[in-house]
Parts: structure tokens; C-alpha cells; sequence
């Protein structure tokens, strides 16, 4: 796969993973916090569930993107049978409790190849990466702080999150603002669509949203492909 200049990745299960301990912190604050009805734990994260998979469903149907926001007010109303009060919420106020979670339980790198690929591929003359996410519950600001701590960025030309842009993975118009920024970092140069790949682990989102407009792809992880077929 020498024959790419520019390596485009998704992140959640392509490079990162959830850590575990944030999802459980996450579900007992709203447990102890937005429980009029007195949902179980169990529940309270059945609940978060639903929604990320349903938020996942819509802007991968939509080409949209649904603000992290409006997730949580979904699951506190889900929590409350649909009768919850949401004047009550400082918004602002619970994003900050949330991202703070996830700085203190940070995602994980997804495997031990993750940072070699990367390292070997931006040593490559002539070769460009970036980051190309659907976000839901955890915004792209705070992402960026993420792959900060994890050390990841420093690979990354650019990062373009959905909520940053309004746009979600397989939205042609989310893949075309990519090639965008690929010629910005490339100094004005223009790669044609077969000379740019891009890797990740969900076939709709991904692999068709990339391919629609003619760009390469590569499915890893869901499949039991490695990161590390891009160096073969």
C-alpha cells in the first residue's frame, strides 16, 4: 500500500477505544444525578446504549449530526419516562462534568500497532494523515484534548469532527471537505481520489461514505484486519 500519499482515519475502533471505568462514572452520574423514576444502574446504561445507537443510525441516515447536548437530554428523558423537566439542566454545566470524565478515564490507543503505523506512515516523504470522526456523547474539542494526552495528534495533519462541521460520515459533502483540507496541508497540491485511503472499522460509515466518491478504503478491526496492513 505504497502507492497512497494521504491516509485518512476514523477514530472510535480504528485508533481509540473507550476505556471501560469512563462508560460506568458516566452512567452512575446520571444515576445519582437525573433518576426521578429511579432506574437501576443496569438500566440507566441500557439506556446510553439506545441512544448512541440510535443517534449512530441517524446521522449515518441523515449525513447530519446530532449535538452531544441533545444526546444527554435524550437519556435523562428516556431515564424519566418523557417526563423530566429540562429548564432544570445547565447544559453547559453537564458537558463540563462529562468531559471531565473522560480526561480523568481516558480512551485508550486501540492496539500496539497503532502508534508504529502511524509514526512509520507520516515518515513517509510525500505522505499526509488525518482524522476524519462522527462524534455523539464526547465532542470534538474534546478529542482533540484526548489524542493530546495520548500523543496521537502529533501524526495528524488536520482532525474534522461532525460536530464541528454538521456533517456525519457517509456524507459525500463530509468526504469532499476532507479533500479540501488534504490540499490545504499539501501546500495547494491536489491528490486525485485513488491516491488517498481511507482506514475504519464501520462499512457504512466508512468504507461505502469514502468509496461513493472514489477514494480507497480499508476495513480494520471489525473484520479481524490490523492496522498494520497498511505497512505491508
Amino acid at each position: 500500500m505504497n502507492n497512497y500519499y494521504h491516509y485518512s482515519f476514523d477514530l472510535w475502533l480504528t485508533l481509540i477505544r473507550s476505556n471501560p471505568s469512563f462508560k460506568q462514572e458516566r452512567t452512575r452520574f446520571f444515576f445519582d444525578h437525573f433518576n426521578q423514576q429511579q432506574k437501576s444502574l443496569e438500566e440507566t446504561d441500557r439506556i446510553f446504549r439506545r441512544i448512541d445507537l440510535m443517534t449512530n443510525a441517524i446521522n449515518e441516515k441523515t449525513g447530519g449530526n446530532l449535538e452531544a447536548e441533545e444526546l444527554y437530554l435524550m437519556v435523562i428523558s428516556e431515564m424519566n419516562d418523557h417526563r423530566y423537566d429540562f429548564e432544570k439542566i445547565d447544559l453547559q454545566a453537564l458537558y463540563g462534568e462529562m468531559e471531565s470524565l473522560v480526561m480523568k478515564y481516558l480512551p485508550m490507543v486501540y492496539c500496539s500497532a497503532t502508534m508504529n503505523v502511524l509514526r512509520t506512515l507520516k515518515e513517509r516523504q510525500g505522505c499526509t494523515l488525518s482524522l476524519l470522526s462522527n462524534t455523539a456523547f464526547i465532542k470534538g474539542r474534546t478529542l482533540r484534548r484526548v489524542l493530546q494526552e495520548l500523543e496521537l495528534d502529533r501524526y495528524l495533519d488536520f482532525q474534522l469532527y461532525s460536530d464541528e462541521t454538521g456533517m456525519s460520515k457517509p456524507n459525500e459533502q463530509f468526504f469532499r471537505l476532507m479533500l479540501e483540507h488534504i490540499a490545504s496541508a499539501r501546500n495547494g497540491e491536489v491528490l486525485a481520489p485513488g491516491h488517498i485511503i481511507h482506514i475504519g472499522d464501520n462499512v457504512k460509515a466508512d468504507i461505502q461514505g469514502a468509496s461513493a466518491i472514489g477514494i480507497h478504503t480499508l476495513l480494520v478491526n471489525s473484520n479481524n484486519q490490523c492496522i498494520s496492513s497498511l505497512l505491508n
